[in-house]
């Protein structure tokens, strides 16, 4: 194959592989924001039991 063939290929790819690490990155995100907010509300019900 020629390198002008591969170039936009391997653009391609490069692309699709980023848009794939996006989604990835705001998914966990979600994930630690999701976590904080239940470890947040089960020290809110410890201490409303405590009391």
């Amino acid at each position: 194959m020629k390198l002008s063939h591969i170039v936009p290929i391997a653009a391609v790819l490069a692309v699709v592989a980023l848009a794939g690490c996006a989604n990835t990155i705001r998914g966990m995100g979600q994930d630690t924001a999701n976590t904080v907010n239940a470890t947040q509300g089960a020290g809110h019900r410890v201490a409303k039991a405590a009391n």
